[in-house]
């Protein structure tokens, strides 16, 4: 039998995911590159060879995906895999075009050959978009769950940016293992609401090893929730499925993959943000979520917010510090931090774009139509420097930080600011009680 030669394209995610659970171990494939794309400096490393297995005694390089049609040619590839998140349906099969020119396959990897079994219940929550709203869903349901008596171990999509090795297995259970496992700003803003709540949360690369750790955590686990990133499906195998829409992008439940196969998937659906969307983008979205999964039951949902001192917002010339991923790939241009401005009597928000520096100013090229808002990346150091750079160089009364961790524990702020906290509040009937009391009843 030829084996076959294969380019997995990703982001530092999925795409070990897939490579793990598909690939690692079967000798009729050949894995002989990875390519990185949506995330900065994560082109140029290499998938180490004691994760890789004993098929990949040297590793696997990892490219820059603008290196694609080079490497199909010189490395005789037969198909790519396509294995990340969040792009809209004609990006993936423009991907496709340029793949199939170059002389390979286009393939992708669906939840039967990807998603794992756990000896646990599993919840599962994704979304049709980043920055629908998954985590303060997950927050909501973990809350849920423990106040009916069950452990819960939060499983997070993984971000692994750093050392890949070292981050096989990651468990965080107190603030102090952010700093142990050098996270950036975006693995905190999704791991730390967790710890701040009680529980223990996983991530890291092999999802397997990490599955059978949460089982078995020296803290006990009744149910795994599985914490979704991007738009991406489940890792594990889910007992309830629950995805979150968001009526701010109408239309992109349908359009983004594979934001539509969380979608298609859902046992429950949340419509997130009507607090704030229009009445006829909530149709919309309601009406999408009918043509294409019309058993799953709908819940209504506002994103509630809270500052800190509103007093340093009203009457005031605010820069709005908003999620970082929600804002660039994500594609939002309203987040927690413009609506607490707006509403608690903002005179100005303040466009930082002519005052960015470094890798900040970078990803405005990248990303032009982020608009008057200020990214909160921070996947390296340069980029935390450049982000404290930036916001001392604007010409601000204060500074409105709506990302779910507390900035200025990462980076110093000189500025007056104020925290924008969000969370989950369930409009009506049915909600997410009512839709886990069956879950819990087969567990207690």
């Amino acid at each position: 039998m030829t084996q076959r030669r294969i380019v997995i394209i990703g982001a530092a995610g999925r795409d070990f995911h897939n490579f793990n659970v598909f690939f690692r171990n079967d000798p009729a494939y050949k894995v002989v590159a990875f390519t990185a794309a949506q995330i900065p400096d994560i082109a140029g490393r290499k998938y180490p060879a004691s994760l890789a297995g004993d098929l990949y005694p040297e590793g696997i390089p990892i490219n820059a995906q603008d290196e694609l049609e080079r490497l199909i040619k010189e490395l005789d590839v037969d198909a790519c895999v396509f294995s990340y998140s969040d792009v809209p349906y004609p990006f993936v099969m423009g991907l496709g075009a340029k793949v199939h020119a170059a002389g390979a396959d286009f393939n992708m990897l669906g939840p039967k050959n990807t998603m794992l079994k756990s000896t646990k219940p599993v919840v599962a929550v994704g979304a049709v978009r980043t920055g629908c709203g998954k985590s303060q869903t997950s927050r909501r349901v973990a809350e849920i769950l423990m106040a009916h008596g069950l452990k819960v171990i939060a499983v997070r999509h993984p971000m692994p940016y750093g050392d890949l090795e070292a981050q096989k297995v990651q468990r965080f259970a107190t603030i102090e293992d952010l700093s142990k496992h050098n996270c950036t700003i975006e693995e905190m803003e999704e791991y730390e609401p967790h710890i701040a709540r009680g529980n223990v949360i996983y991530a890291g690369v092999d999802y397997e090893a990490i599955l059978r750790a949460a089982e078995n955590d020296p803290s006990g686990c009744d149910v795994i929730l599985w914490d979704g990133g991007n738009n991406d499906f489940p890792f594990y195998q889910p007992d309830l499925m629950i995805t979150v829409v968001d009526p701010h992008r109408p239309g992109n439940e349908l359009s983004y993959y594979p934001g539509e196969v969380t979608l298609r998937l859902a046992d429950v659906v949340v419509i997130n943000k009507i607090d704030s969307a229009d009445f006829e983008n909530i149709q919309t979205v309601r009406k999408n979520i009918g043509l294409v999964n019309p058993q799953a039951v709908i819940i209504d949902a506002a994103s509630t917010i809270s500052v800190e001192k509103p007093e340093l917002i009203k009457g005031k010339r605010v820069l709005a510090i908003e999620d970082g991923p929600t804002l660039t790939h994500g594609n939002m241009k309203i987040g927690a931090g413009i609506v607490a401005a707006k509403r608690f009597g903002a005179a100005e928000i303040v466009d930082p774009r002519s005052y960015a520096v470094g890798k900040l100013a970078n990803t405005y090229r990248i990303y032009p139509d982020i608009g008057a808002l200020l990214p909160a990346m921070g996947y390296g150091d340069e980029q935390l420097r450049d982000l404290s750079a930036t916001i001392d160089a604007t010409d601000c009364d204060s500074v409105v930080i709506a990302t779910p961790i507390d900035l200025g524990r990462v980076i110093k702020i000189t500025k007056p600011n104020t925290r924008v906290e969000y969370d989950l509040q369930e409009i009506g009937k049915p909600d997410l009680e009512d839709v886990l009391k069956g879950f819990i009843e087969k567990l207690t």
